[in-house]
């Protein structure tokens, strides 16, 4: 055991109920890692805290940039997903919007998949239009497109492991190739796919984008977002493409990153300097220690709802008030080969089906279906321990054109799911009774 701390000195009570009690930097033996709910950090000296600002040494300087809780879980993220750092930061979109901006610099083009998100889409063709940031948007199973979208200012291809909501899986070898034949990083956003199902560095990617809100804190209370950088790709390999990492930072004393902390800490060591401190989407403390909680038992919920979601696409696909299911697990889907090939442990649990019908009164039919369910719950969320439904063309991208949701395989008719915890058999009686309304 520890010996008790030592006595501190008497003070008068408004220094007492300020200091008394706490001695900054002491140790804790808890089991669970705790939460470091403070803004800012004691240093030991001032020459401390100059190194740790000029990044001559490493350590935690502000809240905003970095805390000890949130450490644990980039530790942890880094070793799941096989990766050299990690930063977790707000929320998802924080964690695209930081690692795209580092990476396209000044006067970079980004080379995104058709099939995203709607949300990451109005930040690509709106807010990164509105930066100067160019994007040009391509069919992910064209390999032809992704090559010719490529200029000399490109800076970065980007995907999603699995697409949201229609569950297309990305051939991550093919488009990995295809950035590094050109010299390019590929930073694929796996929210839906997880470290539990599929590492996407294992199949060339660069870089993994998380949405920590989803499937890696699973109860649905805590926003957040993780970058993990896989340690794959070389900034100094062509250093005039790369100037962010390979030319001194005027901000630090004409630091180089490249050359300071090297292939698979550079990034990190941008996104926070930079980036994060100065747009500031910090990560608190307490959603650091939820999604912490949550990541525990992260491979146990992700193998439920897996098994359950293609139990009850199955049972979708002979029902017939449906007229399509999108689940790469069933044999008929386009990309069931490449689940296969990319997802042999489990399919996503995130799907969507479109019921049979017309498109003149799909709106109205929708509305009829969704608002008789009961234990799927309408939220605009994914990879919660609830099963949760929603309608794409309404909600997530009702932002698209018809024509950028066909693109995506989206349809006024198509009806998005995610598998929750509850059995599947009250989840498939519950389908059956709001079809049977429609």
């Amino acid at each position: 055991m520890s010996g008790a701390p030592a006595p501190q000195r008497a003070h008068r009570f408004a220094t007492a109920q300020v200091q008394a009690g706490f001695t900054p930097g002491s140790p804790s033996f808890g089991a669970v890692p705790p939460i470091h709910q403070t803004a800012a950090y004691e240093f030991s000296s001032l020459q401390e805290a100059a190194d740790l600002f000029a990044l001559r040494r490493p350590g935690i300087i502000y809240g905003r940039n970095a805390g000890p809780t949130q450490q644990v879980l980039e530790e942890r993220l880094a070793l799941l997903e096989g990766g050299t750092s990690a930063v977790a930061v707000a929320s998802g979109q924080a964690a695209v919007a930081v690692t795209l901006l580092a990476l396209a610099g000044r006067g970079g083009h980004i080379v995104a998949a058709d099939q995203l998100y709607g949300g990451t889409v109005d930040l690509l063709q709106e807010t990164f239009g509105d930066f100067g940031i160019p994007v040009t948007f391509v069919d992910q199973d064209d390999p032809s497109a992704w090559r010719a979208a490529i200029t000399p200012q490109t800076r970065v291809l980007f995907a999603e492991t699995v697409a949201n909501p229609i569950a297309q899986v990305l051939d991550i070898r093919l488009v990995a190739d295809i950035a590094h034949d050109a010299g390019l990083p590929l930073v694929v956003d796996s929210t839906v796919g997880t470290p539990a199902l599929i590492r996407p560095g294992e199949h060339g990617a660069d870089f993994v984008v998380h949405s920590a809100t989803k499937f890696l804190s699973g109860h649905g209370t805590s926003l957040g977002g993780v970058v993990v950088d896989l340690g794959s790709f070389d900034f100094g390999a062509l250093p005039d493409r790369w100037p962010q990492f390979t030319e001194p930072y005027a901000r630090f004393g004409d630091l180089v990153l490249w050359e300071r902390f090297g292939q698979g800490q550079a990034f990190a060591a941008l996104v926070k300097s930079k980036y994060v401190h100065d747009l500031g989407p910090s990560l608190s403390p307490f959603n650091a220690w939820q999604i912490l909680l949550g990541l525990e038992t992260l491979d146990l919920r992700v193998a439920r709802q897996s098994g359950s979601a293609l139990r009850i696409a199955r049972h979708l696909a002979e029902h017939p008030a449906v007229a399509e299911v999108h689940h790469p697990g069933l044999s008929a889907n386009r990309w069931h080969s490449l689940a296969q090939r990319y997802l042999p442990d489990g399919g996503p649990s995130v799907f969507s089906f479109d019921l049979a019908g017309e498109e003149h009164d799909a709106q109205e039919r929708i509305a009829r279906f969704i608002d008789v369910l009961e234990v799927f719950r309408l939220v605009a969320n994914i990879g919660d321990a609830r099963s949760l439904v929603s309608h794409p063309a309404s909600m997530t991208h009702s932002h698209l054109t018809p024509a950028q949701r066909a693109a995506a395989g989206i349809s006024l008719s198509t009806v998005r799911l995610s598998a929750g915890l509850e059995d599947p058999e009250d989840l498939i009686a519950d389908l059956d009774r709001a079809l049977a309304c429609v």
